[in-house]
């Protein structure tokens, strides 16, 4: 292997490094879970917010969408204990909505990979950069 070859697969093993230690979080357990949304809101409040969010149209499509009415996911929120009422809403306030971070960081993985590929002289996409060669 060349030793510009070495020096890109460096960068690319490096960004990939970078890239999952950013994405490292904190396992927890379901019960501190549980206890966080059981001190975040009380049950009667719980229960209305799911009720809530089931009667938005947005929801009821994407239920329906799964197969899911939405008379049978009210009774299924119905159903639950107050513990699992509290754990499910906890999850649905702590869900990433979007994603962005992960698309933010791929394309900084992409300019990172094409900037070391123009200096190592395999590709010629910015100009204002001089290839080592």
């Amino acid at each position: 292997m060349t030793t510009p070859r070495r020096l890109l697969a460096l960068c690319v093993a490096l960004s990939l490094a970078l890239v999952q230690s950013a994405h490292a979080v904190e396992l927890i357990s379901a019960e501190q879970v549980v206890q966080r949304a059981q001190q975040a809101a009380p049950a009667g409040d719980v229960r209305a917010r799911l009720q809530g969010a089931l009667e938005r149209s947005d929801v009821a499509a994407a239920l329906a969408e799964r197969g899911v009415s939405a008379d049978e996911a009210q009774a299924r929120v119905a159903a639950l204990t107050d513990a699992e009422a509290a754990w499910l809403l906890a999850e649905i306030d702590n869900a990433p909505a979007g994603a962005s971070g992960e698309v933010i960081g791929t394309i900084i993985l992409v300019l990172v990979i094409l900037v070391f590929s123009d200096i190592l002289g395999f590709t010629r996409i910015f100009p204002f950069l001089r290839p080592a060669r």
